[in-house]
Parts: structure tokens; C-alpha cells; sequence
């Protein structure tokens, strides 16, 4: 495919001026039809323009390398500006891929990852989807943990919009300062509960900038229509307020109604730049804001918060896929959660609801398989009054509980879920409790392993099964066990999940393969469903669609090797399943804009992701 660039000679560097109608991401045509889905959001007031030339090789967005040809070195007067050799696309990503695997520190991996996206923005997508499984880990959890605590000593070039109280009164003005005009996913973050590392104010950045490669890597939305923000109030943690190389405001937290006000500022503002149909992506923010955010906003914009609604959903998917290792319906199990925050409450919620639509009993009825322990302890009736809200619906009548593996003991669940965001809480007396309460027959474990295809009644054998560990908490350190504790005190009967990847475990001669219950298998595919459909609002079913999906992607291969999600390698296909479900949801309910309905939405769904390939230029 071939791009027309046009350019002049003169004192000035030569421009290529295009019609904003006829153009993607400021200036080279939709010659792939990726942004068909979107070209109504396309035009706008302005010109835009990119320099050829040494200017050429310095914008990220259209600079190939030595991927540049004879013709193209010629045509846009970058003769002598490279050496002469030509470099495919796919010869760099090899020498980039080999150069990142000399590196043994990870955060070295992640710094010259974060270099490449800003000199050569399709040869860092193109690494990324190439090598999602190896990059992943990177870009993201754990590695991104890590680059936030440290995000002021190695901060080398501004990503992003930085809103910060100095900006009251003027936040739509600083929207304006960021040069995309067609906005379609804004991830944002206060920083006040970042993974489970806590408060790092300003320094939070790198998630919503991890998020984004992830919107577009995985999910196909294209880099020019994703914008990362930081919205910051000040920090609470004093190591940073000391720090010489901070980045952010030197001051406590806003809290209260200055907080409110600044934030409602922010999503007005926000509206009135980007429209109706912009996503605003809520990323760590802290419980008591979180879930007011998400009831406040809800209703008035498209709005998600991937720590309540994404974590539930993508967990949702991993126990909907175990039934079919463990026989029966979710209304079979019993669910006990250590962690009452944003995410664990989340995900009881969605579990409550997928019950409830399963078996058409009340949502009240639901709940009551699930059990929480909070701080201090199993969240029982006595303790409601002195509960906050989004804890209330799940404190159930029983004797007080103090810790948890005295609530296993009492709750005898068949499922733990960790989000408590404190490593190595599955003790080993917790995982053995598990695997005492889930005894497994010699003829279960046998069928389990020679075949796992057998039916229901053969699974489920005396209502007896494997015990389902899910910890949850990032990064890595933070996890509630790992996935070799968990093997090795189960005696190698745990089906395990992590939300950080672990590497695979041998335990008496058998290898296991840990399941990771990533976030990043649904927030792209959920994002672009909302994109495709011109959704205004995000609704609960929405959620139950993107598990269904997701866990429709776990085939009878993976299941052999004790896995509840699929792997990564295939994530841009599992997107785009994950993406029409979402929009057929939107449809069902009314709540899309985009019409007529496309007839195949898979289809169409992959037609608008965004490719990374070089672009020719003539």
C-alpha cells in the first residue's frame, strides 16, 4: 500500500499538508481501512503536517529507519540523513528483539521499549504484538510496577497530559494543548493506589501508559486516538515528597470537595473536547473514590474502571472456562475472597450476577455463596454497621471470624480469590486447608489428567473437586502465593491462577502451567466493542459478555494443560470475539450509535484494528 507524502524544497523543511477528512492520525491516508469504524470522528478544523527530512526521522508516527527506500530516501530528502544499507521491517524487529534480550534487569527492558515507541511508533507495535508473551510482562505488570516507583529518575521524555490543581478553572484549555483531535480512549489515573505499591502521586503515569500500548497492541485502537492522563491532587507518601527527582506536586492530597470538584471539572471537560462517545478509562484510583467515580459518572458518560469492573470480568471468565475442569455451574461452588476493596468486591458482584442470570434466582440469593474477609476479618452481619457501603451486601449472617484460614475452616469454599494486595497471605496451612476441604478421588484425578473430556456426571463425582486458587495481587511480590506454593501444598491438585505471570512448575515428575488472570485479556477487546458500536454507556451485561467470550477462547488443548485462559499469542483474535460480543450487547440494549448493526461483527471488528506494517511512502 502506498501513502502520498508531499513536500517542497526551500529554506523551509519541506510539509505534507492533508485534509483532515481523507487522513488518520494527523496525515497519512487510511489506505488499510483500519479507522473506518471511526471516520465520523475524523474530522476536524485542522490542517495537519509532517515535516520530511531530518524532521521526518525525528516524528515517531511516520519515521521507518533504514526501512526507508532509495525512492522514498530521495522523494522526502533524507539522502545522507541515513546510511545506505536498507533495513526491512522485519530485519529491525529482529536486531531490536536481540538487542532488548541482553538485557538482565527488567526495567532496562521496559526503558528501551519506552525509547523505541518515541522515535519509531510502529516498529514498537509491531515487537509488541510479535512478542506479546515475552513483552507483556514488560510493558505492563510486573515490570511497570517498578517503573512507577521510579518514574522521576528515569523520566527522559513527557507522555501524555499531566492535569494538576495548578490547572484549576483552565483543565478544558490543557485538553486543548494535546494535539490529537480525535480522541476515542483516555485512561486515567490519580495515583493513589497504584498495583498494590500504594501512593505514587504524579509517578502513576506509567500505568495509563502502559494501558494504552495494550489499547492498541492488543486491541487494535490506533496510538493517535489513545490519550494517557495523570491527574494530580499531590501525594501522601513522604519518601516522594522528599525526593529530589519528583515529578509531581509537593503537597498533600485534595481531598473532600476540593478533590470532587477538580475531578468533575476534569470529566465535564473532557466531554465537551472529545464528545459523547469517548471511553475514560478509571486506572487506580483509591476505593473510597473509585466507586464513588464510577456511580457518579456512570450514568452521564462512558466510563469503566478496570480495577472494579475489568479485574471482575476477566476473573468471571477464568471460572466460567474451570467448569469445564470441574463439572457443574458456578452455583455449585462457594467463593471466599481475602480483600473487600475495589477489585475483590468487584468481582463478587459480576460472580453474583452471572449466577443470578444462570439460575434466574434473585441477586440476593446469589451473594450469599460468596464470603469476603477484609482486615479484620470474615465480613459477617454483627460488623454491618460499621461497614462502608460497597461491603454491606456481602456481610452475612455468621459468627465472627478473625483471620482466614479460620474462614476457610468455617466457609469450606471450593474457590479462594486473593485481591488483598499483601504477598504471601495463601499460607501454607490456608492452601492445605483447601486442598483437604476439596478432596479429589483416585478415579476423578485420573480422569482429570488422562483426558479431562469426559461428561459432567464423570467430573463431578460426589460433589467433590480440585480446589480453584486465584491470586490476584501485583506485581509479582505482591501476589498472595505463588504458583509453586501453591502446587506443592496442594500435592499438585490446585488449579492456579495469578493476576502476575509465573513461570511453569514442575512437582513429582508432572509440569504444570499456571493461568494468568490478566486485566489485559478484556480491557482491549472491551474498549474496541464500545469504539465499534458507538456506545454512550457501559452496562453490567456488557461485562458478562466480555467473560463469556473470553472464556469461549479456552479450548479442550489448553484445558489438557490445566489452563483457564488462553494464551496470549492469540490475543488479537480473542479481542476481536471479546469486541463483538460487547457491541451485539450495545445493539441488544440500545445504547449503540454506529448504525445499521454490521452483519458480521467478529469481522468487522478486525477490520478496524490497526496494523502496525510500514507504510509506503511515494
Amino acid at each position: 500500500m502506498e501513502t502520498t507524502l508531499k513536500g517542497v524544497r526551500g529554506g523551509a523543511p519541506s510539509v505534507l499538508d492533508m485534509d483532515p477528512k481523507f487522513t488518520v492520525g494527523g496525515g497519512v491516508e487510511d489506505v488499510y481501512g483500519e479507522d473506518r469504524a471511526t471516520e465520523g470522528q475524523l474530522v476536524t478544523p485542522w490542517t495537519i503536517s509532517v515535516a520530511s527530512g531530518y524532521s521526518l526521522l525525528r516524528n515517531p508516527r511516520f519515521n521507518k529507519g533504514l526501512a526507508f527506500d532509495e525512492k522514498e530516501r530521495e522523494a522526502h530528502y533524507l539522502s545522507g540523513l541515513l546510511p545506505p544499507t536498507v533495513l526491512t521491517q522485519q530485519l529491525q524487529e529482529k536486531k531490536l528483539m536481540h538487542n532488548i534480550r541482553q538485557y538482565q534487569v527488567p526495567l532496562q527492558k521496559y526503558m528501551a521499549l519506552m525509547e523505541l515507541e518515541e522515535r519509531n511508533e510502529r516498529l514498537f507495535y509491531k515487537l509488541l504484538i510479535d512478542n506479546v508473551e515475552e513483552l507483556l510482562p514488560v510493558v505492563y505488570t510486573p515490570t511497570v510496577g517498578e517503573a512507577c516507583q521510579k518514574y522521576g529518575s528515569i523520566f527522559r521524555r513527557p507522555q501524555g497530559l499531566y492535569v494538576s490543581l495548578k490547572e484549576k478553572g483552565k483543565i478544558l484549555e490543557v485538553l486543548k494543548n494535546w494535539p490529537e483531535r480525535s480522541i476515542q480512549v483516555i485512561v486515567v489515573t490519580d495515583g493513589e493506589r497504584i498495583l498494590g505499591l500504594g501512593d505514587l502521586g504524579c509517578q502513576g503515569m506509567g500505568i495509563p501508559v502502559g494501558k494504552l500500548a495494550l489499547y492498541t497492541a492488543l486491541g487494535g485502537v490506533r496510538p493517535s486516538a489513545c490519550l494517557p492522563i495523570t491527574i494530580d491532587v499531590g501525594t501522601n507518601n513522604e519518601r516522594l515528597l522528599n525526593e529530589e527527582f519528583y515529578i509531581g506536586l509537593r503537597q498533600k492530597r485534595a481531598t473532600g470537595k476540593e478533590y470532587a470538584d477538580f475531578l468533575h471539572e476534569f470529566m465535564t471537560a473532557v466531554k465537551q473536547n472529545y464528545g459523547e462517545k469517548v471511553l475514560v478509562q478509571f486506572e487506580d484510583f483509591a476505593n473510597h473514590n473509585a466507586f464513588e467515580l464510577l456511580a457518579r459518572y456512570g450514568t452521564t458518560h462512558l466510563v469503566f474502571n478496570d480495577d472494579i469492573q475489568g479485574t471482575a470480568s476477566v476473573v468471571l471468565a477464568g471460572l466460567i472456562a474451570a467448569q469445564k475442569l470441574l463439572g457443574g455451574s458456578l452455583a455449585d461452588h462457594k467463593f471466599l475472597f481475602l480483600g473487600a476493596g475495589e477489585a475483590g468486591t468487584g468481582i463478587a458482584e459480576l460472580i453474583a450476577h452471572e449466577m443470578s442470570k444462570q439460575t434466574n434466582a434473585p441477586l440476593e440469593e446469589a451473594r450469599k455463596k460468596i464470603w469476603l474477609v477484609d482486615s479484620k476479618g470474615l465480613i459477617v452481619s454483627s460488623r454491618k454497621d460499621s461497614l462502608q457501603q460497597f461491603k454491606q451486601p456481602w456481610a452475612h449472617e455468621h459468627e465472627p471470624v478473625k483471620d482466614l484460614l479460620s474462614a476457610v475452616e468455617a466457609v469450606k469454599p471450593t474457590v479462594l480469590i486473593g485481591t488483598s494486595g499483601v504477598g504471601r497471605t495463601f499460607t501454607k496451612e490456608v492452601i492445605e486447608a483447601m486442598a483437604s476441604i476439596n478432596e479429589v478421588s483416585l478415579s476423578l484425578s485420573l480422569s482429570l489428567s488422562l483426558s479431562l473430556a469426559c461428561s459432567q456426571s464423570d467430573v463431578r463425582l460426589n460433589g467433590l473437586q480440585k480446589p480453584l486458587i486465584l491470586a490476584l495481587s501485583n506485581p509479582t511480590s505482591q501476589s498472595e502465593c505463588t504458583a509453586e506454593e501453591a502446587y506443592t501444598w496442594s500435592q499438585g491438585r490446585a488449579i492456579y491462577a495469578s493476576g502476575s505471570p509465573f513461570d511453569p512448575v514442575e512437582y513429582n515428575g508432572k509440569v504444570y502451567m499456571p493461568g494468568q488472570a490478566n486485566n489485559a485479556y478484556i480491557f482491549p477487546g472491551f474498549g474496541l466493542g464500545l469504539i465499534i458500536s458507538g456506545a454512550i454507556r457501559v452496562h453490567d451485561s456488557m461485562l458478562l459478555a466480555a467473560s463469556e467470550a473470553l472464556a469461549h477462547q479456552v479450548t479442550q488443548e489448553h484445558f489438557n494443560k490445566g489452563l483457564i485462559y488462553p494464551p496470549f499469542s492469540n490475543i488479537r483474535t480473542i479481542s476481536a470475539h471479546i469486541a463483538a460480543n460487547v457491541a451485539a450487547k450495545a445493539y441488544e440494549l440500545g445504547l449503540a450509535s454506529r448504525l445499521p448493526q454490521p452483519a458480521n461483527l467478529v469481522k468487522y471488528a478486525e477490520s478496524c484494528m490497526y496494523t502496525p506494517n510500514y507504510r509506503t511512502y511515494r
